[in-house]
């Protein structure tokens, strides 16, 4: 192995690692760090990045940004609840008030970011949507 291969490979552990941490911690984003762990390992380490692309959970986020399909909108309406109960959470805990104007931002933030991800829509959505009138031919 090389150089290059092991320094990708570390960084695709690390990153997948600090995916799995943000499932769990609302400040700490999860799909930027599965998305760069598929990069690494798609280069490093073609197994593991098949095995990554395979799972149940973490084979979606690479997926979706593969496709450029977007986010289905209960997981953004899922992502956002969370984020602001644990946030909540956290700041009553800590107490302080740098700690409410700081989790504040924060949760703006991501909360923003989270919104102008493209949202992807439910199979229900794309049947249910009205079609485009067909013009007549004359």
């Amino acid at each position: 192995m090389n150089i290059k291969k092991i320094v990708l490979f570390t960084a695709g552990c690390l990153s997948i690692f600090l995916g799995t941490l943000g499932v769990f911690l609302p400040v700490l984003p999860t799909t930027p760090f599965v998305i760069l762990a598929g990069i690494c390992f798609s280069a490093s380490s073609p197994k593991i990045y098949t095995i990554i692309r395979k799972s149940k959970f973490f084979g979606p986020y690479i997926e979706n940004y593969r496709e450029k399909t977007g986010v289905p909108r209960s997981v953004k309406a899922v992502s956002i609840f969370s984020l602001w109960l644990l946030l909540s959470f956290s700041a009553y805990f800590m107490n302080k008030p740098w700690s409410y104007i700081l989790f504040s931002v924060i949760g703006i933030a991501v909360t923003v970011h989270i919104l102008l991800i493209r949202t992807r829509k439910t199979e229900k959505e794309i049947i249910n949507s009205p079609k485009p009138l067909e013009q007549e031919l004359p």
